[in-house]
């Protein structure tokens, strides 16, 4: 029920995903009017694997996080969090309010020992491949000591990425040691007590696009704005490509002769393929949609709750840990 497009967008994206994994069930939650009126023949016919949860309730985007541990015991993120912490569902996706989704899913689903406090991840397109960042909007304010566990996680959470020492790095606005604010410094010096991490120290901004470290630890609110800010970048690149591929005559030649390559490019930009970003630190799969996702965009976070649950990520990851 959440994002910016409700169930006329998620119903189409998980029909998408099931006509294309035939080992894969998807219980809707929510309404029962509003999806039943996103529902068309195509999803009659998957009606075996495409099962519906009525809640009566839904947490708007603009909703404190605070007041949803409070009220709203029937919201549709509330319900799918207890389906997974009943067994009943073995990961949650959403495009709701992420302050709510953190807070419930501390509440529902626990924390795993020794964290305080989850945080979002996600890849980012690095000449390398990808990058991954740490958090992305979970925890705007971070201590020193919460920067070290969410480095231990993702490190952790990479491993089943078959990446057996990623190199993990600090954000900050310069490379040397006496750069930072007071918070990021004392990170630093902590990590570097950490032995069973590759830690390799501070990287800038540019840095995480040049595949100088497998994982970017820094706080919520650096990593969104970097995170959103790179979207932007990338799709301001796809439209100029497009808008001057077809300004002439020459032009639009030149692009039917490139255009395997430039399909290939605007593939590895779009951050839809990047979409769906892995709440860690609590006992369950769950994963964080953009509110904006497109359809192709949602279906990519399904599969990538799809590829958790065969990882077996959370019992791998408190193994780990």
């Amino acid at each position: 029920m959440g994002g910016d497009f409700g169930p006329r967008l998620v119903v189409p994206a998980c029909v998408d995903c099931l006509q294309r994994n035939p080992r894969l069930e998807i219980i809707l939650v929510g309404e029962p009017g509003a999806i039943g009126a996103a529902l068309n023949s195509a999803a009659r016919n998957l009606r075996s694997r495409l099962h519906l949860q009525p809640a009566s309730q839904s947490i708007a985007m603009d909703e404190p996080a605070a007041q949803q541990l409070r009220g709203k015991a029937d919201s549709s993120m509330r319900v799918a969090l207890e389906l997974v912490r009943d067994g009943r569902a073995q990961a949650c996706v959403s495009a709701g309010n992420t302050g709510a989704l953190m807070a419930l899913s501390k509440h529902v689903l626990q924390r795993l020992p020794g964290i305080e406090r989850p945080a979002i991840m996600t890849a980012v397109p690095a000449t390398t491949g990808k990058t991954y960042l740490l958090d992305l909007g979970a925890n705007l304010d971070c201590s020193a000591e919460q920067l070290v566990q969410f480095a231990r996680m993702g490190s952790a959470a990479l491993r089943l990425d078959n990446i057996r020492q990623p190199r993990v790095a600090l954000l900050n606005v310069g490379t040397e040691q006496n750069k930072g604010n007071q918070q990021v410094r004392r990170a630093n010096e902590l990590l570097r007590e950490v032995r069973q991490l590759n830690y390799t120290g501070y990287v800038e901004g540019d840095g995480v696009f040049h595949g100088a470290a497998d994982l970017v630890v820094c706080d919520g609110f650096v990593g969104n704005v970097l995170l959103k800010s790179s979207e932007g970048l990338a799709r301001m690149l796809a439209g100029n490509l497009a808008e001057h591929s077809g300004a002439n005559l020459w032009r639009r030649l030149l692009a039917m002769l490139n255009a395997g390559m430039w399909r290939e490019l605007r593939s590895q930009w779009s951050p839809d393929n990047y979409n769906g970003a892995w709440l860690l630190g609590v006992n369950g799969i769950v994963i964080k949609s953009h509110g904006s996702a497109g359809r192709r965009a949602f279906a990519v976070a399904i599969e990538h709750a799809a590829e958790a649950v065969e990882e077996q990520l959370v019992e791998r990851l408190r193994a780990i840990l």
